[in-house]
């Protein structure tokens, strides 16, 4: 139901959402309710159920992956045997981090902690080639700071320093339970503070990682290996990968070359000490209750959420995070209609038709750049709903049966990061989904130029064959749309038909994209939301990708003779319907590549002229703004 106190033409969002933000609670172990968020409790209610069914007997376990899942979810439920173990299954792990002594030790065990899951001062692993994706390539970045951000850890950000008081509060009440000292506590404490802080310095921050085109930076291994100095590098990725390849592509270049200021012979004890603590924290999700809830504690202060999942519902998450494809094909096979993909579907090549339509009809594009976009945009590949059969490596996911919770989980992640690194010198799988069936949600996959459409997201308000045609669009077509036009924002732009990193633009076509892509980011950069400031350049591709989204979804139902533009624009504004902590959405400001919802809603429409003509939008009217402003990219 519309809110009727407030004009459509003056607040869009408001208008669709108002009434029902007055009245929706958000769940306490949640931090948001509303869209998505409410989308996803549904079907997690759906699958808990089952799981349950599935232990108890009352429902059959309909493949070996699910038994397996099962199987974990019940290891997890063992609430008794955790409480009793205790922290004694980390103890051996955390014992092996203190008896690093010295740079030396460090490389003599390096191969080893790494196959283990230890945490180095670097991170490595398996990716797709971004110049050649028909290939993998070894990849190096930097740890993860504690903090979502390096932002937060600038000279002014009042945010920064109070949360790492919090972290130091919730990490002391957690450590107190392991083996250490009051002084050694407080010590390992202080030294886990002081390394994050030149991690922090080193590392690229969300807005750099934003343009993950720049994650590109191809370097001899020999240079990695003088820049990483004292670490064996060489040595780890022979005993890991049998062979060492001519190059690694480096992430972050700035973290490389400044390594050197974060590990060393004086820095040494200070790496331990945070490889300690972090185990620690991290190993408390397996324990006994009581360390579940207080190693999650700060997580929930971000968040805001008020208090940890229960006991059945952590054990599912467990279960669903180590078995996700599984779950989503079962998903997938028991709840998804096949009338609701074959509509869908119809939907997706109607608007890459008129995708095309647009293209061949853009005003600033060289014919030669048009060519290659049309064939770009035919060469996209559709996933919809979810795989046939889970990939290759949920064969190698066994659950031990006899292992505590701890053991079986560590077990598992080493088969996954085994799994991965096998993959380094074989051919990049493109069929493999990159988003489970029971995910709400929608993804463009760059390296592929493939978009993927989770059954889970197939439902009111994103769609429903209740809804009329227009309202559909304006819902999931405008995150088809949306998903498409990732192939041509500031990033996809500078991939071709395969992934590749190629340039296919004329010069003078990408100066224009350039400045459209500046557009954007001045439409929505330094806007007020949940008392900070919106960064343009962030949230640039996904903004882009909204417009081009709505661009084409709007096009498409205009070649409806029945076509409702206003039932478009209201269900548009209900998909992004959202109410969350004040917490979280200071987190999502300085962390998430997506505008805040209510932007998302408010700000896109007022670029299309159907927008003033679905409501009789005027200048005098607060959703006004003038066409010289308004910004059209695809």
């Amino acid at each position: 139901m519309a809110d009727t106190k407030v004009r459509v033409q003056d607040d869009l969002y408001e208008y669709v959402n108002g009434d029902w933000e007055k009245t929706a609670e958000i769940p306490a172990d949640k931090a948001t309710t509303g869209g998505f968020s409410d989308l996803d409790t549904n079907v997690e209610k759906i699958l808990m159920a089952d799981f349950k069914a599935f232990a108890d007997g009352s429902k059959k376990v309909p493949d070996k992956y699910l038994k397996q899942a099962v199987l974990l979810y019940k290891k997890a439920l063992d609430f008794k045997a955790r409480d009793e173990s205790g922290v004694k299954p980390t103890l051996a792990r955390l014992a092996k981090i203190q008896g690093l002594k010295s740079l030396s030790v460090f490389n003599g065990e390096l191969p080893a902690l790494y196959k283990n899951l230890y945490r180095l001062p670097f991170r490595i692993g398996v990716d797709t080639n971004m110049k050649d994706t028909a290939h993998h390539a070894l990849i190096l970045a930097g740890p993860d700071t504690i903090l979502p951000d390096t932002s937060y850890y600038k000279d002014g950000n009042p945010s920064g320093p109070k949360l790492l008081a919090l972290w130091s509060q919730t990490t002391d009440a957690v450590l107190k339970h392991f083996p250490l000292s009051d002084d050694d506590r407080a010590t390992y404490i202080k030294d886990t503070l002081a390394f994050d802080k030149l991690v922090a310095a080193r590392v690229k921050s969300s807005e750099e990682w934003a343009e993950y085109n720049k994650c590109y930076n191809p370097t001899p291994v020999k240079d990695v290996q003088a820049k990483l100095a004292p670490v064996a590098f060489e040595k780890l990725v022979e005993s890991v990968y049998g062979k060492v390849p001519e190059e690694v592509i480096v992430f972050d270049p700035r973290f490389l070359t400044e390594f050197s200021g974060l590990f060393n012979k004086s820095t040494f004890t200070l790496y331990v000490h945070w490889s300690y603590v972090l185990e620690a924290l991290s190993d408390t999700a397996y324990l006994s209750d009581e360390l579940r809830i207080l190693g999650g504690a700060f997580n929930r202060a971000l968040s805001g959420s008020k208090v940890a999942p229960s006991q059945e519902k952590h054990a599912y998450r467990l279960a669903n995070r180590m078995f996700s494809e599984p779950v989503g094909i079962y998903y997938g096979k028991t709840y998804f209609g096949e009338k609701a993909k074959a509509d869908v579907i119809d939907m997706v090549k109607s608007i890459v038709k008129t995708y095309e339509a647009r293209l061949t009809a853009n005003t600033w594009l060289s014919p030669e750049t048009k060519a290659k976009a049309v064939v770009k945009l035919e060469k996209m590949i559709l996933k919809m709903g979810y795989p046939d059969k889970p990939q290759a490596l949920y064969d190698k996911l066994k659950v031990d049966p006899k292992a505590d919770l701890f053991t079986a989980v560590t077990k598992l992640e080493k088969a996954k990061q085994a799994y991965g690194d096998s993959l380094l010198y074989e051919p990049v799988d493109r069929t493999i989904w990159v988003m489970p069936g029971h995910l709400v949600n929608a993804c463009y996959n760059p390296t592929v130029n493939d978009i993927t459409f989770p059954a889970a997201i197939l439902q009111a308000p994103f769609y429903s064959i209740k809804q009329s045609r227009s309202e559909n669009l304006g819902g999931i077509g405008t995150v088809i749309g949306h998903e498409i036009s990732h192939a041509f924002d500031n990033n996809g732009a500078q991939c071709d038909e395969y992934g590749n990193l190629n340039n296919w633009w004329k010069p003078k076509d990408f100066e224009i994209f350039k400045g459209k892509t500046q557009a954007m980011i001045d439409e929505f950069n330094g806007l007020d939301f949940s008392g900070g400031k919106v960064n343009g350049k962030l949230i640039v591709s996904e903004n882009i990708a909204d417009n081009g989204g709505m661009a084409a979804a709007l096009q498409t139902a205009k070649e409806d003779k029945d076509v409702d533009l206003k039932g478009f624009f209201l269900n548009y504004a209900r998909v992004w319907r959202l109410k969350e902590r004040p917490e979280y959405a200071q987190l999502l400001l300085a962390v998430d590549v997506h505008a805040p919802h209510y932007l998302r809603a408010d700000i896109q429409p007022r670029n299309f002229p159907e927008w003033y003509e679905a409501f009789d939008v005027k200048p005098t009217d607060k959703m006004y703004i003038q066409p010289s402003k308004r910004v059209n990219i695809w």
